[in-house]
């Protein structure tokens, strides 16, 4: 058993200079207690790289805490302890050589509600590459065309374009959280932790980052946490379905929805608990 701590290590090239040609998620006989309570038990899964991989099940199930896992949030709380392994882009993300910045520039979280800076639309997407790059790393042109690039990825530019020195906070929901994922996109990574994006949304903006979410597939790894089965049925490429911890069902969406392996799956899947 290993005891999962913030890593002390000097940084080193992120996730995306050491990989192999496989972008995907890997866990093995993965678990994690906070204290004494054991919220994952032995997960083992292969999410496919480029696709959106869903992750289903009542609340408490552990599924927020796997997706967490991927970059390490869990860490945050005192206590936590994991064993096992999980391997993103060919690489032990659990090593205690691997550094906490670096993981999280290759592999970006979304929240459930949107978390702009108090800043500027403009120093809201420039912000992470001025965290990790310092002060000057970029001239003003590069800076700009990068904010053009991300905004422009989310679907975003034409309704900023004009306004980029107004406070981020002052965007409708939606297009906040679409800034929180051009946010992530300056720093190139390859994998998007998303944890029920929608929400805090109403119907007509949960379609609009549905829309954005599919306009992204196969650009990167895409993990989504989500209670709405018709969304999951909607966005998502595979899905996994989570119970007490544990990993139940995994597989393609369209055929854990219509033929589950597991009566556990079907009955969830159908209502009838959850």
């Amino acid at each position: 058993m290993t005891t999962s701590t913030a890593s002390s290590a000097e940084p080193r090239p992120g996730l995306a200079a050491a990989a192999s040609a496989d972008r995907g998620i890997l866990t093995r006989d993965f678990s994690l207690w906070y204290g004494g309570f054991q919220a994952l038990i032995g997960v083992s899964a292969s999410i496919r790289p480029g696709r959106i991989t869903a992750l289903i099940g009542p609340s408490g199930c552990g599924k927020t805490t796997l997706l967490r896992s991927f970059n390490r949030m869990n860490e945050r709380f005192p206590g936590v302890r994991t064993s096992g392994q999980i391997t993103i882009m060919g690489q032990n993300i659990l090593a205690p050589e691997v550094s906490l910045i670096e993981l999280r520039k290759s592999v970006g979280m979304v929240f459930q509600r949107p978390n702009p800076l108090p800043l500027s639309i403009y120093d809201n997407v420039v912000f992470g590459l001025r965290l990790h790059g310092g002060a000057g790393s970029l001239c003003r042109a590069e800076e700009k065309l990068a904010v053009e690039k991300a905004l422009r990825e989310v679907f975003l530019w034409d309704a900023v374009k004009d306004r980029l020195g107004a406070r981020a906070t002052e965007l409708q929901l939606e297009q906040q959280q679409k800034l929180c994922i051009a946010r992530l996109l300056p720093l190139r990574p390859e994998v998007l932790l998303m944890d029920e994006p929608c929400s805090a949304l109403d119907a007509e903006a949960t379609a609009a980052v549905e829309e954005l979410l599919d306009g992204m597939r196969r650009r990167y790894t895409i993990v989504i946490v989500t209670h709405n089965m018709a969304q999951a049925r909607r966005v998502s490429d595979d899905c996994i379905y989570m119970l007490s911890g544990r990993l139940v069902e995994h597989g393609p969406t369209a055929e854990l929805f219509i033929n589950p392996r597991d009566r556990r799956t079907e009955e969830y899947i159908e209502g009838r608990y959850g």
